[in-house]
């Protein structure tokens, strides 16, 4: 049981690392990311001249599309210079595009710069095959988040019947501070995913 949570905590690791509140994931995701694990196998395929290292990314039905795509990168490529420029960026839209879709999420275009700090250091893990040290991290965090939200809680309803907007005060405190243990128990509990559809959060989020 331990260690389905220590699992699940882990899965914070791409939008909830720095204690961020119970807003929903960003729409740019690391795999939007041109220094992202997507775009890296995709590099990886047009370097090989072959599509298999990309396959994995998206789902049974797109394998067609993306081979498709990567003849046609691979015929403009061979032109020049700007041409490969054009044809591998061509390319990663159409394979991020489709991943994106794999996972019901919506696809806003190619991000530049480095993937989340939190994602970075989860993939080193997987990398070096260590995830204690993760683990810990993370754990640490959540324990933070936890801990501020509490105590920022607990002192508001302790004034909380002073006044009406000392009441208010508490009432956002408590909002945000349960909103942020419920998502984390979801998320421990298996609930939560990378790009999670509307319709299954709905069911289990609690409003007040």
């Amino acid at each position: 049981m331990k260690g389905k949570h220590i699992a699940g905590v882990v899965g914070l690791v791409v939008w909830m690392f720095l204690g961020v509140a119970w807003s929903p994931p960003p729409a740019s995701a690391h795999c939007d990311t041109l220094d992202g694990p997507v775009v890296a196998a995709a590099k990886t395929a047009l370097a090989k001249g072959d599509a298999t290292p990309v396959l994995k990314w998206v789902r049974p039905g797109d394998e067609s599309a993306i081979k498709e795509a990567f003849k046609k990168t691979l015929a403009v490529r061979a032109k020049g210079s700007e041409a490969r420029e054009l044809a591998d960026h061509y390319f990663f839209e159409t394979l991020v595009r489709l991943h994106r879709a794999g996972e019901g999420a919506p696809f806003t275009g190619l991000k530049a710069g480095p993937v989340e700090p939190a994602v970075a250091v989860a993939d080193k893990a997987l990398d070096s095959g260590k995830g204690d040290h993760l683990a810990h991290e993370i754990g640490e965090a959540v324990a933070q988040g936890i801990g501020q939200r509490f105590a920022q809680t607990y002192e508001a309803k302790k004034h909380a019947e002073e006044s009406v907007e000392a009441g208010r005060k508490f009432v956002a405190a408590y909002v945000e501070f349960t909103h942020y243990v419920e998502k984390l128990d979801m998320m421990a509990s298996g609930g939560g995913h990378h790009a999670e559809q509307p319709e299954q959060g709905a069911k289990k989020e609690h409003r007040h």
